[in-house]
């Protein structure tokens, strides 16, 4: 038993090299957002996908594709418009008139990380049938099944301010992601260093300074890691009555599903295993809450009014509750 326990932590070891390794490649292009990164490399390793909100021209595009260079894998970016179809997405069937039968034409989709702009462009139809891959990892066309390969994950990014032309997420699909993060503002201190290193740079191709840290390979064993990690009872139940606490709030018209309860857990689990730890810990269960829940609870009309935020709701709740140790 002690074998495998210091197994598990040597491989955990190499996994908080890499981890290392993706944030110092991404501190040489991408100034400050050190949580959104955390949580960003977290919803991978959990085998989940995540929702990036933030005003135009604060390198939600870029985050993710740098995230996304840094591991070896399938990589395919859609652009969201409102006349984009599903079969834009998910592909088609072709006629070939040598063998004179219809073959299919993989779509973008066909990945295993899969950036997309502006999730809130496209109508409800593409929008479906993008939620569908997203649940089951597979796809059905004209009666064939295609399973998608592993890993498998979607980042997707929207713009909160600019509504014309946009399709607001329904509910049922916006609880699909595992995190919703949210890319503020930089800092006075943040932007000077952005002005400053944008112009001492030398080449435009930033990309090219990310080199591949993790393969998919890579990808799968730390996943099956992270689902073997160790959560004390008293964590599990810790995160169940913050959920739980959700939908008894006065502040939310509508509280969090049992999902948010699994989620709060896997991603605790992967905030530890990228800091090197084979245990969960209170404040990972902290850390995660607020992007897991911001987007699953809906505020009350009087609340929104006010211009409380989820955050500071999810906040509330956690103060009062005992944390367990």
């Amino acid at each position: 038993m002690e074998n495998e326990f210091f197994e598990q932590r040597t491989d955990l070891g190499k996994l908080h090299t890499a981890v290392e390794q993706i944030k110092a490649t991404l501190a040489q292009i991408i100034v400050g957002q050190h949580e959104s990164i955390d949580l960003l490399i977290a919803g991978i390793l959990a085998d989940g996908h995540i929702l990036i909100e933030g005003v135009p021209g604060v390198a939600k595009t870029l985050t993710a594709k740098l995230i996304a260079k840094a591991i070896d894998a399938g990589y395919s970016r859609i652009q969201f418009t409102p006349d984009l179809m599903p079969s834009d997405i998910l592909g088609t069937s072709v006629f070939n008139p040598k063998t004179t039968e219809f073959e299919f034409k993989r779509g973008p989709i066909f990945g295993n990380i899969i950036l997309i702009d502006e999730i809130n462009r496209a109508p409800a139809k593409t929008q479906s049938a993008l939620f569908e891959v997203m649940e089951e990892r597979q796809l059905t066309i004209d009666g064939n099944s295609y399973k998608l390969e592993e890993p498998f994950t979607v980042l997707a990014t929207q713009n909160p301010v600019e509504q014309e032309g946009t399709y607001r997420l329904p509910e049922a699909q916006l609880d699909r992601f595992l995190f919703k993060i949210e890319i503020k503002y930089p800092t006075l201190e943040e932007e000077i260093a952005i002005v400053t290193r944008q112009h001492q740079q030398k080449t435009a191709d930033q990309l090219s300074l990310v080199k591949p840290v993790l393969s998919s390979a890579d990808i799968k064993e730390i996943r099956q890691q992270v689902r073997a990690l160790h959560v004390e009872p008293k964590l599990l139940e810790f995160a169940a009555k913050i959920v739980y606490e959700t939908r008894n709030s006065k502040s939310v018209q509508l509280g969090a599903s049992p999902r948010a309860s699994l989620a709060i857990i896997i991603a605790a689990k992967a905030l530890a295993a990228i800091k090197g730890r084979d245990f969960a810990t209170p404040e990972d269960i902290i850390y995660v809450a607020a992007p897991v829940l911001r987007h699953r609870i809906i505020l009350t009309p009087d609340k929104e009014m006010e211009g409380v935020t989820p955050d500071e709701v999810i906040s509330q709740i956690i103060q009062k509750i005992e944390v367990p140790r």
